[in-house]
């Protein structure tokens, strides 16, 4: 009765709960009342979280044992679950070991477990350790592999080479380094180091560094290989140390270490250490007590170090000869990944850059020592006497007197005159868009100080200043009206007044040289001849010459023998422009895909190539590849590019015009084509496109229409991609697509297409229309149009009207037939399609043939495979009852033999009960009748078997 009641209650307990809750949600009335007002949302859904909470609790009193398997269930979820994680771990299959990544008969030792606990070990028996730390799958550790062997080929018996694997992850190598790129060498000079080298992954440059790393410091013991030192482009610092009985003097071993710290900071090892033990020789750098460091500077004064001032320590002596030193040449060396190398040098100021062939191992470079001799001539601005007799030196020139090297007081230098005051000539290029140029591009410019004038001398004449020659130029370029009409087939001279001075006169003469002729230099003939073409303006010839080969300075001295171009005008170029230049060499078997890009050629055998970069011009120029790269050829190149007005020619840069074809209706201009097609003795319509502009090939099918209208034989339509083809500044745009139209008579009045007027083939043939016309151009007025060449004005527009007309009326007869065309072409489709659809209907009726032939084949090897298997069970059975047969007929004949027996013993038996009664005489036992039987052979069978042998042959005998 309890557990009744308990539930009993349990039930009334519930379901007074459930009332309370539904009169609480739904009574909002006052004193209980039974309001229908809903009830709020929020209410209701806690209510039924209540009630739905208070359920579980409910059931979970009621049936403990629900709770207790849901809880078992959860175990068990959360078991599986790791469990399955646990084994997830095992499924990782582990990294191979590794193998070795040098060949056994290689000079480097190779670690590629990743040992670095054994490398430490034979690093502190070695006196020169280079570790190469690699990865097995870097593509810069494999290349520089085959590097590293050479090296070590030629260095194995002075230094110890060591690689790393140092991404095996269970060597110690990867656990104690941290790289974050490979491959990383490091060399040990004994107990100093790492020196980590950074320089290019080049057998030969990775000997070269291993070589200054066993030798730091070069040991000077002569006047000749002192200025051997001195004259060097890399800075150089000297230490003067007295070996007098003693091993190791005061002060060498914190120089020789200074040499590693320079090589550890500058993996390029631009400052050079030398080691002087001579007295006579440190004099003449200043040096005098032992122990004393210099440091040689070409054109500010050389320092000697202040052991007074600062400690006298390696980082000391390296820090001051690094923020000290004075870089004549610099080398460039891009690790061709993303960096600011480049950028940050070119953004100094316009750049030499000098491509040339470097072995780093070779004991001379006399190309560098010409481009070094070139540096110091360029920045020798106040015609330093140390200088001078380096130069000599490099020039191998003896000097009779060796005098000291040292800096000298500022009054015992004798200063040249910047400007000369004798009357000085210069050749002078003119530009390609001066007016005189088009007949006269070569002058010749003699400042003087009287009124006579000065006519070039064919003895020789002095070089003028450039003060003085930049004064007469801008005179010259300001009296071109003036000397406009001095243009005859001869050499014609004038008298100009200076602008800048009342008192001072130059003389121009001027001289015409076809633009045309190749290999001027090579032959001193010709050179002066007057081309027999007269000049005439543009208005009445529509044929205009491209800009051809214009001489540059370098090529004056071949033009005019008798100018003698001397290196005085040459010498302390640098600070008479503002267009001051910074040399930089680069290593062409490394970088010569730079030089490509900047305009040299691809297939040249020899890989030398000068180009002067101006950022802030957005230009550069380029030294002719025909002429050698030598000391002549690079003034003459600074030369042409220093003065006011340079003859030089901004390089451009354009794709090659061979891949384009000549036959087409719109012609593909390219830089080197783009003079010839626009100034052709036609009308040019020219686009501006690039590969990048998406509406631009929107415009091609309106281009095409309109050069299938145009006659070809007056009018050309042009396109060029300006995103790989470099134009002069005036024909530049700043916006995509843009069209410029070049009249035929006036390529000098180019019009652009209105920029807010939409490019359609109506309003192209309107623009061209009216810019091609006369009657826009502005008259003038001294020289009206006369009633005759209106009159053939007009004929020329008719006829070309009557042109258009005609060409309109082909134009509709072609779409007429192209429309008829289109008919014919639309009723064979209607009709392909028909025998298209009849053709898929006869396969697909095929295809359900084929099906069914399918099916029906399966069918058939069913049945057939069935047959086979009833067949082999009926021959099995015949076979069976084949053997039981055999069996039966053997048992028949053995029963056969049994009964034949019997008959005979039976047979015998009744006859011996015929025969009388035996005698007793004999024997107790007489033996029965029959054969003798032997000793111990088996009796017969009893009369029992017989009797069971005879009851068996009848049952067989009945069974048959």
């Amino acid at each position: 009765m309890s557990e009744c009641g308990g539930r009993g209650g349990g039930n009334s307990s519930s379901s007074s709960d459930d009332a309370e809750d539904e009169g609480g949600g739904g009574g909002g009335g006052p004193a209980g009342s039974g309001s229908l007002s809903p009830a709020p949302a929020g209410a209701s859904s806690a209510g039924r979280l209540r009630r739905g909470l208070r359920g579980a609790s409910l059931m979970a009193r009621r049936r403990p044992e629900l709770l207790c398997g849901a809880v078992a269930l959860g175990c068990a979820l959360l078991v599986a679950l790791k469990f399955t994680c646990s084994r997830a771990k095992d499924v990782i299959i582990p990294a191979k070991p590794p193998v070795s990544f040098f060949s056994s008969r290689s000079p480097v030792l190779d670690l590629f477990q990743g040992q670095l606990d054994y490398a430490e070990h034979v690093r502190r028996d070695s006196e020169v350790v280079l570790l190469f730390f690699y990865a097995p799958w870097c593509g810069q550790s494999i290349a520089a592999r085959s590097e590293i062997e050479q090296a070590a080929g030629q260095l194995s018996d002075q230094v110890l080479f060591v690689a790393i694997n140092c991404w095996w992850n269970q060597g110690k190598c990867r656990k104690q380094k941290h790289f974050f790129y490979f491959p990383v060498i490091y060399l040990y000079h004994r107990s100093f180091g790492p020196i980590e080298y950074k320089g290019p992954m080049s057998a030969v440059y990775i000997e070269k560094f291993v070589r200054r790393v066993m030798k730091p410091l070069l040991y000077i013991p002569s006047q000749s290989e002192l200025l051997d030192f001195l004259s060097n482009y890399e800075p150089g610092v000297l230490g003067y140390f007295e070996f007098n009985g003693s091993p190791q003097p005061p002060g060498y071993l914190t120089f020789f270490t200074s040499a590693l710290h320079s090589l550890k900071k500058d993996y390029l090892g631009t400052v050079r250490f030398g080691v002087i033990t001579n007295k006579h020789l440190a004099k003449l750098v200043s040096l005098v007590h032992s122990g004393s460091v210099y440091l040689h500077r070409h054109f500010n004064t050389s320092l000697v170090f202040r052991r007074e001032a600062v400690n006298y320590t390696a980082e000391n002596i390296h820090k001051w000869a690094l923020e000290n030193r004075e870089a004549l040449l610099r080398w460039l060396r891009p690790h061709g990944g993303k960096s600011l190398l480049l950028n940050n040098e070119l953004k100094k100021g316009p750049a030499l850059l000098v491509f040339l062939p470097f072995n780093p191992l070779a004991e001379s470079h006399p190309l560098i020592d010409e481009i070094t001799e070139v540096a110091l001539e360029y920045n020798n601005c106040h015609r330093d006497q140390v200088v001078e007799r380096l130069l000599q030196h490099l020039r191998r020139v003896d000097a009779p007197v060796f005098r000291p090297l040292a800096p000298e007081p500022p009054a015992q230098l004798p200063e040249p005159p910047l400007i000369t005051a004798s009357p000085c000539c210069n050749t002078v290029v003119l530009p390609q868009w001066h007016s005189v140029s088009r007949t006269h591009n070569v002058c010749e410019l003699c400042v003087n100080q009287s009124a006579g004038g000065v006519r070039p001398s064919s003895v020789g004449m002095p070089q003028c200043s450039f003060f003085e020659m930049a004064a007469a130029l801008d005179s010259f370029y300001l009296k071109e009206q003036t000397f406009y009409h001095v243009a005859s087939g001869s050499i014609e001279c004038s008298n100009f007044l200076s602008s800048y001075s009342p008192f001072s006169y130059y003389t121009a003469c001027c001289r015409t040289i076809n633009r045309a002729v190749t290999g001027f230099i090579d032959s001193g003939q010709g050179v002066f001849e007057t081309p027999t073409v007269a000049f005439s303006s543009l208005e009445k010839k529509c044929e205009a010459d491209p800009p051809g080969s214009v001489p540059h300075i370098e090529e004056n001295r071949y033009l005019f023998p008798e100018v003698d171009v001397s290196s005085t005008n040459f010498t302390g170029l640098s600070c008479r422009t503002n267009k001051t230049l910074n040399i930089y060499l680069l290593d062409s078997n490394l970088f010569w895909l730079y030089a490509e890009r900047l305009g040299a050629p691809s297939t040249t055998r020899v890989k030398e190539f000068a180009t002067i970069v101006d950022v802030k011009e957005e230009s550069h120029y380029i030294l002719d590849p025909k002429q050698a790269l030598m000391k002549f050829t690079l003034e003459s190149f600074i030369q042409n590019f220093s003065i006011l007005y340079s003859p030089l020619k901004r390089h451009l840069i354009g794709s090659d015009s061979a891949q384009y074809p000549s036959q087409h209706l719109i012609t593909e201009v390219t830089t080197d084509t783009f003079w010839e097609v626009v100034l052709q003795k036609q009308d040019v319509l020219l686009l501006y496109y690039t590969q990048w502009c998406g509406f631009c090939p929107s415009l091609n099918h309106v281009f095409i229409q309109l050069a299938r209208l145009l006659p070809t034989d007056t009018f050309t339509v042009a396109r060029i991609d300006v995103s790989q083809n470099d134009l002069p500044w005036e024909f530049m745009v700043d916006r995509l697509p843009t069209v410029l139209f070049f009249p035929c008579n006036r390529k000098d009045r180019s019009v652009k297409y209105p920029e807010d007027l939409p490019i359609t083939l109506p309003n192209l043939l309107r623009f061209i229309l009216h810019h091609s016309d006369p009657a826009s151009v502005p008259q003038n007025l001294a020289n009206p149009p006369t009633k005759e060449c209106l009159q053939s004005e007009a004929v020329f527009q008719q006829g070309h009207i009557s042109h258009l007309e005609r060409e309109i009326r082909k134009l509709r007869a072609e779409i007429s037939t192209l429309q008829r065309a289109q008919v014919q072409v639309e009723a064979q489709l209607s009709s392909a399609r028909r025998d298209e659809h009849r053709l898929l209907r006869q396969q697909q009726t095929l295809e359900k043939q084929h099906s069914l032939l399918q099916l029906h084949s399966r069918q058939l090897q069913a049945l057939y495979e069935q047959k086979t298997r009833e067949l082999e069970g009926v021959a099995r059975k015949l076979q069976e009852l084949a053997d039981a047969s055999e069996d039966l007929l053997t048992e028949n004949t053995w029963l056969k033999i049994l009964v034949a027996t019997m008959e005979r013993k039976l047979e015998g038996k009744d006859g011996a009960e015929t025969l009388p009664p035996p005698r007793e005489a004999g024997s107790d036992h007489p033996e029965p009748p029959g054969p003798p039987r032997l000793p111990g052979s088996t009796p017969p069978p009893s009369n029992s078997s017989s009797t069971l042998a005879s009851e068996r042959s009848k049952e067989n005998r009945t069974d048959f």
